[in-house]
């Protein structure tokens, strides 16, 4: 063994996926090489306005673009492949790697984002390896989850192997006949796996994950006993979930409507890549489904986690142009609320019980399982791949500590795992595992116009919390009030009747503008900009003074020129200047 060999170290910097659920993200660096497993998205919490999606910051990624060498992404869930698109308009990806339905939902991605010129998108299969740089040599090992076409990895580097489970449970009869191949990690096991980097989003539960299959029965007696409409939810991405819906439907002789740009997205490509099979005339278009008896019909939705744009959210409040709720339908809710959904969720199960629906949703009724290994899947993980050293990754800190629990009790060392958060630089060699840095890790925010910066969420929270506070004023380039001002107040709650916020405006702007005129005019130019900005301090104290509040103020100013000309018949007109409204 060369001594470089001996010293060298690989660096393990998760960017996302650590004390939250949700946008994954990790990067390999040896010397100069990295590459990425995984580049996922978050969904806003309900403090972020405007916001749709959450991605990780990626500045250590853009000052190190030079050095990327490609991504290798295990399966095609949002929180693993949905910040990709993003990215790509910040760096470039030479290649891309990954799973046949994970690919195929990644391009059209990429195509509408216009960014699919700026990387190469190739697909493996099971126990395919795949070169990345002088430093990475990567094996693709199928797993069992709850999207189709899921894998681990067996990253190979100079100084020894890495397993990095992905998102995986042991499913010993999936819906899809594809086996997590146990024989291929257990050969790992026994050559040496230097590391284990798991998934720890169930470790605080007990036991084994039940099978996707066990749901079956439970749906078939949920549609066996549906008089009339069945409306039927899940993750749009849960394939082998809907593969058994849709296998129900023809079993029971119901045409499908899909509603959900996602859900047809989904079903369109796991039906041409052989992972859901049913006949084109089960699915009817939304415009004819109603030539249909009710007993006959199923519409296959998005909005399991009442997200406020989908289909079912929408349906359930009423908004829907096609779909009403009536006596008799059955609202199928086939998955539990994400962490920080369930608010959302139980009140769209209220409003559809509401109109008259019959919703069957919860734990009891045993028509949702987990794509996440529990406890005892996790001690099988660790059992078969004996890794010296192990890293719990993907879930919050006390999932993160709980599974560290878990890998002690079979006998791996307290000091040979580390608790990290993102952007810690993990340092892993032969003989040691250890934090040694950090990098930026924090939150970038998108709505449909781009990023949000930080100061526009302040402010938008600012505007949802305190409301604002609209003040427009002509004044004269003699100094004078030319009308009386005009205020609006938006969602501003204060005791204080109109005509007394009309007099105490009024009042505010007059001082203001007789008290510090001579600063702002000067040799004939006036000094707009200056006179709104004191203006607007002017009125910020007024309603901090008055309301106690932070309300948003905004000033509308209108410069208006005053002639000097003794035959002047009005002695009053507007500027000319397109910068005549100062805002």
């Amino acid at each position: 063994m060369s001594q470089s060999v001996a010293n060298a170290a690989l660096k393990i910097i998760p960017l996302g996926g650590l004390h939250e659920i949700g946008k994954n993200t990790c990067v390999f660096e040896y010397n100069d090489e990295i590459i990425l497993l995984d580049a996922g998205l978050a969904f806003p919490t309900d403090g972020m306005h405007g916001v749709n999606i959450v991605l990780p910051d990626m500045t250590y990624l853009r000052q190190n673009r030079d050095k990327i060498q490609g991504m290798i992404v295990t399966h095609g869930h949002e929180d693993h492949i949905g910040g990709i698109a993003f990215h790509l308009k910040q760096f470039d990806i030479p290649v891309i790697y990954g799973p046949r339905l994970a690919m195929a939902l990644l391009q059209g991605k990429l195509e509408e984002a216009g960014v699919a010129d700026r990387t190469e998108i190739r697909t493996v299969r099971p126990r395919d390896m795949v070169r990345l740089g002088k430093n990475f040599l990567v094996e693709y090992i199928r797993n069992t989850h709850s999207i189709a076409d899921s894998f681990s990895v067996a990253i190979h580097t100079p100084i020894g192997v890495i397993i990095h489970t992905g998102d995986f449970k042991f499913d010993f009869t999936p819906v899809d006949g594809e086996c997590f191949d146990i024989q291929r990690l257990a050969e790992h096991g026994e050559k040496g796996v230097l590391c284990l980097i798991s998934d720890s989003t169930n470790s605080e539960v007990p036991g084994h994950t039940p099978s996707e299959r066990s749901v079956f029965p439970n749906l078939d007696r949920a549609f066996s006993q549906a008089a009339g409409r069945i409306i039927f939810t899940t993750f749009a991405s849960s394939v082998h979930r809907l593969n058994m819906a849709l296998e129900l439907a023809q079993k029971y002789g119901r045409v499908v409507s899909v509603l959900g740009r996602s859900m047809l997205n989904v079903i369109a490509h796991a039906r041409q890549l052989g992972y859901i099979h049913c006949p084109d005339n089960l699915f009817v278009p939304l415009h004819m489904i109603h030539k249909y008896p009710d007993h006959q019909v199923m519409y296959l939705t998005t909005g399991s986690q009442g997200e406020p744009l989908s289909a079912l959210t929408r349906i359930s409040k009423g908004e829907h142009n096609k779909i009403k709720i009536r006596e008799g339908d059955t609202v199928i809710l086939s998955a539990h609320p994400i962490p920080g959904n369930t608010i959302a969720v139980v009140n769209m199960i209220d409003r559809l019980m509401m109109q008259g629906a019959k919703v069957i949703y919860g734990r009891e009724q045993g028509i949702h399982v987990s794509g996440h290994a529990c406890q005892e899947d996790q001690k099988l993980m660790l059992a078969l791949t004996k890794p010296k050293f192990f890293l719990p990754v993907h879930g919050e800190h006390r999932m993160l500590v709980k599974h560290a629990q878990t890998a002690q009790s079979m006998g791996i060392p307290p000091e040979n795992m580390v608790i990290i958060d993102n952007g810690d630089v993990v340092e892993l060699t032969r003989d040691s595992l250890r934090v040694v840095d950090k990098v930026p890790a924090g939150i970038e925010l998108m709505d449909r116009g781009g990023l949000v910066k930080a100061h526009v969420l302040q402010e938008r929270q600012q505007l949802a919390e305190e409301g604002i506070i609209t003040v427009a004023v002509a004044v004269g380039s003699d100094g004078s009030l030319k009308a009386a001002p005009e205020i609006h107040l938006r969602g501003v709650v204060t005791p204080i009747e109109p005509p007394a916020w009309q007099a105490w405006v009024h009042a505010t702007v007059d001082t203001a503008l007789s008290d510090r005129w001579s600063e702002y005019a000067r040799n004939g130019e006036v000094d707009w900009a200056g006179i709104k900005a004191h203006l607007e301090r002017e009125l910020v104290r007024l309603v901090r003074r008055e309301l106690q509040g932070n309300a948003t103020v905004l000033l509308l100013l209108q410069p208006i020129e005053v002639e000097s000309s003794p035959t002047a018949t009005t002695g009053i007109r507007r500027r000319r200047s397109t910068a005549s409204l100062v805002s």
